[in-house]
C-alpha cells in the first residue's frame, strides 16, 4: 500500500460535487485525510467563478494508470467533458499529485505533480495535511515548501464546509 495524495478543486456546484467525490474516494479506497477546503480566485481563468479546494490522502495498491483512470471517470460522472477547454469552468478536478514515493513518468503521468511547486491552493493544504511528508523529487518537507512559497497573487481563504464519511466501504 502507498500513501496517494489528489487535489480536488470545483467552482461549478462546487459543495455537491467534492461532498460526492469524497464519498466516492472513500468508498472506493476507505479511510480518508481530507484537508480544510480553501476557496480561491481562478488561476489562468477567464471565467471569474471561484474555486472550492482541497488535498485529500489516502492509500492504496493499486497502480498509477488504473487511479489516473479512475479519477477521469470520477470527474466525466460528475458531467466534465473530457474535450473541454484547459481553463474553462468544472464540475469536477481530480489530480494526482502523489503516488507513494514515484518521481518521473509512470503510465503516462508525470509524478509528482509540477501543480504542488506552483499553486497555493494544492501547497497549502497538502502543507497543512501533510506537514513532513517529503517531495518526491525534492526531498524538501511540505511545511518547508510551504514556507518558501511566494503566492504572488494567488489568493485563498479557508471556508465552512462540512462532510461526513459515508459509514460502509
Amino acid at each position: 500500500m502507498r500513501l496517494i495524495s489528489v487535489s480536488l478543486g470545483s467552482n461549478i456546484d462546487r459543495e455537491r460535487h467534492l461532498r460526492g467525490c469524497l464519498d466516492a474516494l472513500a468508498k472506493t479506497f476507505g479511510p480518508l485525510r481530507v484537508s480544510r477546503v480553501f476557496e480561491s480566485e481562478p488561476v489562468g481563468f477567464e471565467d471569474g467563478r471561484n474555486f472550492y479546494n482541497l488535498v485529500v490522502l489516502f492509500e492504496s495498491d493499486w497502480r498509477v494508470g488504473e487511479l489516473q483512470a479512475w479519477c477521469k471517470r470520477l470527474e466525466t460522472a460528475h458531467g466534465r467533458h473530457p474535450n473541454s477547454p484547459k481553463f474553462s469552468p468544472r464540475t469536477l478536478d481530480i489530480d494526482l499529485l502523489t503516488v507513494g514515493d514515484l518521481s518521473g513518468v509512470n503510465d503516462g503521468v508525470e509524478l509528482p505533480r509540477d501543480e504542488i511547486l506552483h499553486h497555493a491552493f494544492v501547497l497549502q493544504p497538502l502543507a497543512e495535511l501533510l506537514p513532513d511528508g517529503k517531495h518526491p523529487g525534492l526531498g524538501q518537507t511540505y511545511a518547508e515548501l510551504w514556507s518558501d512559497f511566494e503566492p504572488g497573487e494567488q489568493r485563498l481563504w479557508p471556508i465552512d464546509f462540512y462532510w461526513e464519511p459515508p459509514l460502509t466501504r
